[in-house]
């Protein structure tokens, strides 16, 4: 028999996320996923001092007693919902997410910076948190602390805007007609995580956003790889900047 997960959505699950397992310490209220171990190294190698854990596959990093926190890396809806969730249970409220993207706009050239808007939803994850009307349903951040990254960034005069991603499971699917329809539905840029983490954040009631640094362009219908250009690196260093500034501060 085949279950329709959809009709499931209000039913508690079995197994609770790690962080509200009985013994696991609270966290603090303010989490950055960080995708990357080279950005996530570097913000760990540039904060103030903490603690380092485990945490699944990565290390979860927070500043002081109750600061901050840092996690990273990660890599794929499933894999950063886990994160997500135990990140809330620990005590998070507030969730910002910094990754790389790949534009399919001819707008957007490697190291341009965007504050997500949106995410369309082409994975597995999101359905287990969300009725689906549609096949690839838009979900969004939280539109409050989605204006506050952006108006932090545009204040730095940053090559800063905003747009809608294209989530995927499959990475090497990027296909020319897949690219065309998510483009004529909106989005700018296509990663792997954003839908679903906005999607584990309204379901748990958490507050999310995320910004991204444009990695390599598939727009003409090849790939253009950025991955070692300085303008990549430089952006990336900025998000970073900002984002430990504004950690310190407990600003968000």
């Amino acid at each position: 028999m085949s279950f329709p997960t959809l009709s499931d959505l209000n039913d508690k699950g079995i197994i609770e996320p790690y962080g509200a397992r009985k013994g696991f310490e609270s966290g603090s209220a303010l989490s950055v996923m960080v995708s990357t171990d080279p950005d996530f190294n570097y913000i760990k190698s540039n904060a103030t001092k903490g603690t380092s854990k485990p945490l699944f596959m990565g290390t979860l990093f927070t500043q002081g007693e109750k600061g901050a926190s840092f996690t990273g890396p990660y890599m794929g809806a499933p894999y950063a919902a886990m994160i997500a969730e135990t990140l809330i249970a620990k005590g998070s409220d507030t969730i910002v997410v910094f990754g790389w993207c790949g534009a399919i706009s001819s707008d957007l050239s490697i190291g341009d910076i965007i504050v997500v808007d949106g995410a369309l939803a082409d994975e597995g994850t999101s359905r287990n948190y969300m009725e689906q009307t549609e096949p690839f349903p838009r979900v969004l951040p939280d539109p409050v602390l989605q204006q506050r990254l952006y108006d932090e960034f545009s204040a730095r005069n940053l090559p800063v805007r905003t747009g809608t991603l294209w989530t995927t499971d499959a990475i090497y699917r990027e296909t020319p007609k897949k690219i065309d329809y998510f483009r004529d539905k909106g989005a700018v840029a296509v990663e792997m995580e954003c839908s679903a983490l906005f999607s584990v954040a309204s379901f748990r009631k958490a507050r999310i956003a995320a910004v991204v640094v444009v990695s390599d362009e598939l727009s003409a219908g090849t790939w253009k790889p950025g991955f070692r250009s300085k303008p990549f690196k430089t952006s990336r260093k900025q998000v970073a900047d900002i984002l430990l500034e504004l950690c310190r501060k407990d600003d968000l």
